[in-house]
């Protein structure tokens, strides 16, 4: 069973902001793939909705955990290396303008603190990860990222902007076509048609 995993923080707090664009992902991919709804995994700490992704079963899983632990949901699934490559990690990346994504491999968790939780976790980061952009950036499409700690964290746990959540769902559909094509085709072929 392949296991999709979107990383942010559970409450309405935090519903809406850009940490939490790999669960926004999974949620849109939950209703438009037509899995189960979500059902709250008490081992885990997680909710999961189970489906099919073409003749492939798969579950969604947002952990209920905060952001920085969310190796412990995945832990109890991921079990091996080999199940690892098995995994896709879906997540707000700062060094990619909004708008875009870029699907990668058994790269370092690039300060992100989710994804080096589920590093730990599973012991390896041969998996791949989708990277959901959500940095502004200027018309040449030169990154205008927060700078410094504080910065970086009041923008990450804001919300999207009014002219960000317009273009959402176009960007939500292409996310959606990639992870389905990571699970059917496999991360290569997705990362050649999404790069």
């Amino acid at each position: 069973m392949y296991i999709i995993v979107g990383l942010g923080n559970p409450g309405e707090k935090y519903e809406h902001t850009r940490h939490n664009a790999g669960r926004m992902a999974l949620d849109w991919f939950k209703k438009k793939y037509d899995f189960s709804d979500w059902e709250f995994n008490k081992k885990l700490n997680a909710h999961t909705a189970e489906g099919k992704v073409g003749k492939a079963k798969a579950l969604l899983v947002i952990p209920d955990t905060f952001m920085n632990n969310s190796g412990k949901a995945v832990l109890g699934l991921v079990k091996s290396k080999k199940a690892a490559s098995e995994l896709l990690v879906v997540y707000d990346d700062l060094d990619i303008p909004f708008g875009t994504f870029k699907i990668s491999y058994g790269r370092s968790s690039g300060g992100h603190n989710g994804l080096e939780s589920i590093i730990r976790a599973v012991k390896t980061k041969d998996f791949p990860r989708l990277r959901f952009g959500v940095s502004p950036a200027t018309p040449s499409g030169k990154l205008k990222k927060p700078m410094g700690e504080k910065k970086v964290l009041d923008f990450l746990l804001g919300d999207f902007s009014k002219k960000e959540k317009e273009v959402m769902p176009k960007i939500l559909k292409k996310v959606g076509e990639a992870i389905e094509i990571s699970v059917t085709e496999g991360y290569q072929i997705a990362m050649n048609k999404s790069n």
